[in-house]
Order: structure tokens, then C-alpha cells, then sequence
């Protein structure tokens, strides 16, 4: 043997020789299948739906990146909304840390976008135009065909629909709308953004597939840490499939007729009687397969399905509480309680009180001159007039050009303010104020503020 290719296979998607090994999987009809196809459908119109619907005036979900502004079901969070930012984040980490111990990899076989794509859109529309399995796998060896390159094509105009539902997202069904229906020409960098991102739509779907999932995505590579033997996988009954036939039932032997239907089902490519692997994407395919093979053997369904390892081994029910659960849960709790609690005592208003350019300090006679910037953002649904003042020294004189100020829902406004203070108010040259800041509907806060000032005798 070659010294460089291996004695077999060291992954589903690889030749023994390193080469590409193309997964074309055989579709097989249960009610597993029917079940996630209608899953897939209602989660295509919420994923394609979600940034036109509107809540408090933004996209159910809008990640301005470049305005540093994340919009998720009505809550706006900005850059500097780091503890949020923070307890959110952890929020989500312990939901698919529960989830992954309870159900183990149902989002990746169910609700992932990869999958429900791949296998509810972009195969379909494969066999509408290739035919099943072993037509696609001779067009594999006679190479190009008018077929696949019309399918290509297909695909690459389902690509561009796909990148502008993912780019939405990121900058909004407007500013998306203005970069399809104007001149590329006078929006290039948007253009060109759209286009890379249905490139890579498009390589994702034609071409990488499985290996996203496998390969890119780290999920996988967290099996190990987040399941236990009670989480809920899909697993072979070894007890009651081994030892298996050849072909034909025999006296002595399994249920299993190695017949080799949940292999050609797998869309990574995997042998799910070799036990849980990190390939599985727990998405059903071959147990609908399997029953489909025991029915016409008359045999009891269910040597392939959803159950825990330990079920699997010794026929008892996995208990559902136990600790990496219970710990999961108090640890979700808490992180929605907090966050919770953080987004109602969250105030609508930002505040930021900031040094004027230039000198810190201006002299006129016994007056001290200090120039303020007050940046303003409306984080409330409707427009606001914000009135600023001191909220102590009576000696000095607040003179504000506007006043007060009005900021739209949403957006940020500066003002620049001059306190005009006695040279006597100052001590080692400083003096602490508070800047009152007030809406007339029952916002008002006090922010401390150092005036600058000579430092006297």
C-alpha cells in the first residue's frame, strides 16, 4: 500500500486517498422526516420574516455592527451596554448548554439554518433536477452535465435570495432594498458585499455541505464536555441488532440485516451503528430508514432512535433530573432573572457628559468660563426634550443654547453648555457639580461633573 494513503477511511467525508467523498444520502419517507420538514418550512418564513417585523419601531432582530447598535425583540443594546451585552451572552451559552444535555443535538438536525437549507430546499431542488441517489452518484463519475450546471444555476439565484436574508440582519431590509433595486455603481461597497456573501452561499451549499458542520462549525467538538450518557441521542440498539445478518434473517441472529439503509441515509456520511460520533447531527434521517427496513421484515421499530446511551445498554429509563441538568437550570434561571431584572431597571436615557475642545478654562473678569459637551440618546420609542441644568452651586449660571434639547426615538444628539462660576467657588483648581438632566415624564438623573477652574491664591 502507498505509504501516504490510509489502510480506510479516516473520515465520512474523505477517501482512503485524501480525496473529496461526495455524501449523496437516500432519501427515506416516516413521520420523523414529515415531523422536521414542517419544522423547516415554519422556521424558513421566521428566519426570512423576522427583520420585517417591527417591535417598537426596530427589526425584531437588527446587529448594526457598524453603529455598534444590536436590536433583539424590542431591547436595544449599544457598545457600551457591556454588562448586558455580557449577561446576554452567557444566557445564551447556558440555553444550548441545557438544551445539549437534555436533547443533545435536535438544534442541529431540526433548527439549524444549515441544515434545515440543506436538506429541505437545496436537496429537493438536487433530486428535482439529478434524480435520487444513484443517478447523482453516476453524474459524479461522467462529471459536468447540462442538468447539474442548470442546477448550479438555480442554486446560485437561491444563493443570492439566502444572502440578502442573512445580510438583513446586519443592515436592515431598507438600506438592503436601495443596494438590489439602485445602480450598482452608486452603491459599490454594498454591491460587492452582497455579492462575496452569495459567493459564499453559494460554495457553502454546492460544494462544502456536510463539512460545515463537521469541519467549521466547534458544536460538534463540544459534544464530549456538554452530553452525558441520560442526554437524548440517536443510537443503534446494539443488544437487539447484533449479531447482524447478511442480507436475509437467520436463526440466532439480530434484527440488523446490515442492509446498509441508515449508511445511505446519513447526510454526513457515518455509520450510526459504530456508536455516537461526532458527525451525527442527530437529524433522524436513519431511524425513519431503519423502520422502514423492520417494517418490511416485520420486525418491532425502533432499533434505530432517539434514547439515552445508557438506555441503549441496559433497557432502563434515563432519569431526566440529574445533575449536570438541575445545575444547567438553576444556572439559566439565574441569568434570565438577572438579565431580566436588568432590561426593566434599564433607564431609556444615555447620558454622556464630556470636556468641551480647546482650553479647560476661559477667565472673563471674576467669571470662570467652562465649556461642556452633553451627548444625549433617546433610547425610548417616541421623540424627547431633554432640559439640562445644574442640580446645585446657585452661584454660577448655566447658559445652554438649546434648551430644551429634542432627540427623535433612537438617536444621539450633542450639545455644547457653558457654566459661568465665581473665581471663589474654586479650591486647588476644581470644583464638583452635579448636571441634572430631566425629560418631563418623570426621567431625571444627576451626573457628577469636575468644573475647572484657577487654583487660586
Amino acid at each position: 500500500m502507498h505509504p501516504l494513503i490510509a489502510p480506510e477511511r479516516v473520515l465520512p467525508t474523505l477517501n482512503a486517498d485524501g480525496t473529496r467523498n461526495r455524501i449523496r444520502p437516500r432519501l427515506y419517507q416516516g413521520p420523523l422526516l414529515s415531523k422536521r420538514r414542517w419544522v423547516a418550512w415554519a422556521l424558513v418564513v421566521l428566519f426570512v420574516g423576522l427583520p420585517f417585523v417591527k417591535i417598537g419601531g426596530k427589526p425584531a432582530i437588527f446587529l448594526d455592527v457598524v453603529h455598534r447598535e444590536f436590536s433583539l425583540f424590542g431591547h436595544t443594546f449599544l457598545a457600551t451596554d457591556g454588562v448586558l451585552l455580557m449577561l446576554l451572552m452567557l444566557t445564551i451559552f447556558a440555553a444550548v448548554f441545557w438544551t445539549t444535555a437534555l436533547v443533545g443535538r435536535a438544534w442541529c438536525g431540526w433548527g439549524c439554518p444549515q441544515t434545515v437549507y440543506m436538506e429541505f430546499l437545496f436537496r429537493p431542488i438536487e433530486r428535482l433536477f439529478e434524480g435520487k441517489r444513484e443517478a447523482q452518484l453516476a453524474l459524479d463519475k461522467r462529471g459536468m452535465s447540462a442538468r447539474r450546471a442548470l442546477k448550479n444555476l438555480v442554486f446560485l439565484g437561491l444563493s443570492f435570495v439566502l444572502a440578502n436574508v442573512f445580510l438583513s440582519y446586519f443592515v436592515g431590509t431598507q438600506a438592503l432594498l436601495s443596494w438590489i433595486t439602485e445602480p450598482p455603481a452608486k452603491h459599490l461597497a454594498g454591491f460587492s458585499v452582497v455579492a462575496v456573501t452569495t459567493g459564499l452561499v453559494f460554495f457553502d451549499f454546492a460544494y462544502f455541505r456536510e463539512q460545515m458542520c463537521t469541519v467549521i462549525c466547534p458544536y460538534a467538538r463540544l459534544q464530549s464536555v456538554l452530553l452525558d450518557r441520560s442526554s437524548l441521542v440517536v443510537g443503534y440498539d446494539v443488544k437487539r441488532g447484533e449479531p447482524r445478518s447478511k442480507g436475509k434473517q437467520k436463526p440466532g441472529n439480530g434484527d440488523c440485516i446490515d442492509c446498509q439503509a441508515c449508511v445511505v441515509a446519513c447526510p454526513t456520511g457515518i455509520d450510526i451503528r459504530q456508536g455516537l460520533q461526532l458527525e451525527c447531527i442527530a437529524c433522524a434521517q436513519c431511524i425513519d430508514a431503519c423502520d422502514s427496513i423492520m417494517t418490511r421484515i416485520h420486525k418491532p421499530l425502533g432499533l434505530i432512535r432517539y434514547a439515552a446511551q445508557d438506555t441503549l445498554e441496559s433497557g432502563k429509563k434515563a432519569p431526566l433530573l440529574r445533575p449536570r441538568v438541575v445545575i444547567y437550570s438553576i444556572l439559566l434561571l439565574g441569568l434570565l432573572g438577572i438579565l431580566t431584572s436588568a432590561l426593566l431597571v434599564k433607564p431609556g436615557v444615555e447620558v454622556t457628559i464630556l470636556r468641551g475642545i480647546g482650553a479647560p478654562f476661559t477667565e472673563s473678569g471674576q467669571q470662570v468660563v467652562n465649556q461642556i459637551r452633553i451627548k444625549v440618546r433617546n433610547r425610548s420609542g417616541a421623540a424627547q426634550r431633554y432640559h439640562v441644568e445644574l442640580a446645585d452651586l446657585s452661584s454660577a449660571q448655566l447658559i445652554s443654547p438649546e434648551d430644551p434639547l429634542p432627540v427623535a426615538a433612537g438617536e444621539q444628539r450633542t450639545t455644547s453648555v457653558f457654566v459661568l462660576a465665581p473665581k471663589g467657588v474654586f479650591s486647588r483648581g476644581g470644583r464638583a457639580v452635579h448636571f441634572r438632566v430631566s425629560d418631563g415624564h418623570g426621567y431625571r438623573a444627576d451626573f457628577p461633573y469636575e468644573l475647572l477652574g484657577p487654583e487660586g491664591p
